[in-house]
């Protein structure tokens, strides 16, 4: 009889250990798996096959922009029906793929204020919202309103939208979650600008609570605008900094948690295109110094053509802002964008801080290596302290 107990319980032991070894390995495939990879894609290119190649590595796709009309969401382009089937292919590869349209953005914000101000043209909006995902069957709605009670690209807006940026959050999660069955939960998330007045002409206290997550667009901190050069995706704060008050992607994120969001609804995002000034000064190789030439934008796969080739760009680091720079001599250009090196130190900075994860604007920027920084490190169970 004692044999008996003793080899049972043995048994016991040996398959709860089994069941505790199998758990610990659910769990670290969770973390990892919660943790999202959100490509924006604002258009096919012709060879979008091959581009996606590694779609295995992205667990959502914004697709930019539906715009709206007469307080409706309407297709942005005549060819987005084919673009969606093409998209949705995607899941041929990647099963878990989620495909979403993200409405408005810099250019399409414009009608976003009178379409949510009365209930009546909130349902409007919301009905039309839900439609458009149904009839592309795709997975869910992002709401990129720049912005909110804010005049944006000369947008139309209110007091009120403040109110009524909740109150139609609201309204396309009830309908959302009325066309939800046990294995398909439609998603509903939004875009939101990295800096304090946005948080300010918003209630995110109370507006994230119908929301799967939150995009932050930390980045475009300077731009063509400015007449000072600076990093426009830096992760933290320089004294150096210029701007009043100065940004960064990390002061951003604590502002979004002090503004009542959950960090783990929280995702950082990051450029995959950089900003350039010529007629720099070039002290400190440009970097915060005063510009008077022409500006513009490079993807990231053109920047990397450039410093590959003889065109005399210099790359260099910042070690307190931890971010990277360009500077040309030749005509005094100066330039900030997003490599590896940064990625790897923000991909760590989201796991150290229980974020939600990475998205990036946009997929056709890449030339693979900033997508492989980041899932390669999200993925990686090391941290690094640099909180």
């Amino acid at each position: 009889m004692l044999k008996y107990l003793f080899i049972t319980l043995c048994s016991f032991l040996m398959l709860t250990g089994c069941n505790s070894e199998k758990s610990k390995k659910n769990v670290e495939k969770s973390t990892k798996k919660d943790l999202k990879v959100i490509a924006y894609v604002h258009r096919l290119e012709d060879n979008w096959g091959k581009d996606f190649e590694k779609v295995h590595q992205i667990t959502h796709i914004n697709y930019a922009f539906a715009n709206i009309k007469d307080g409706k969401v309407v297709e942005g382009n005549p060819s987005d029906s084919i673009t969606f089937k093409k998209l949705n292919n995607l899941k041929n590869a990647n099963e878990q793929l989620k495909i979403l349209i993200s409405v408005g953005g810099w250019g399409w914000s414009g009608g976003f204020s009178d379409a949510v101000l009365t209930s009546a043209s909130r349902e409007l909006f919301a009905n039309s919202a839900v439609d458009f995902m149904l009839r592309h069957k795709i997975d869910g709605i992002d709401l990129d309103w720049e912005y909110p009670g804010l005049i944006g690209n000369g947008n139309v807006h209110r007091p009120e939208d403040k109110e009524n940026f909740t109150e139609i959050l609201k309204l396309l999660r009830k309908k959302l979650d009325s066309l939800a069955t046990e294995n398909n939960k439609y998603l509903l998330t939004i875009a939101t600008g990295a800096f304090q007045q946005y948080l300010d002409h918003t209630d995110m206290q109370e507006a994230h609570k119908y929301l799967d997550f939150i995009n932050i667009m930390t980045y475009d901190f300077y731009g063509g605008g400015d007449r000072i050069t600076g990093h426009h995706a830096n992760l933290a704060l320089t004294a150096r900094d210029t701007l009043k008050p100065p940004r960064s992607a990390r002061f951003a994120v604590q502002q979004h948690i002090d503004a009542g969001i959950p960090a783990n609804k929280i995702v950082l995002g990051v450029p995959f295109y950089g900003k350039w000034w010529k007629g720099t000064m070039p002290v400190n190789n440009g970097l915060y110094q005063p510009t008077s030439g022409k500006t513009g934008t490079y993807y990231f796969k053109n920047i990397a053509d450039s410093l590959a080739g003889n065109t005399g760009f210099q790359s260099f680091w910042d070690d307190e802002a931890k971010a990277p720079y360009i500077w040309r001599q030749k005509d005094s250009l100066f330039m900030t964008y997003e490599t590896p090196r940064s990625l790897k130190l923000k991909t760590a900075y989201v796991k150290d801080n229980d974020l939600g994860g990475i998205m990036f604007w946009q997929f056709n920027g890449d030339n693979g290596s900033l997508l492989n920084a980041i899932y390669d490190n999200l993925n990686d169970n090391t941290t690094t302290n640099n909180n």
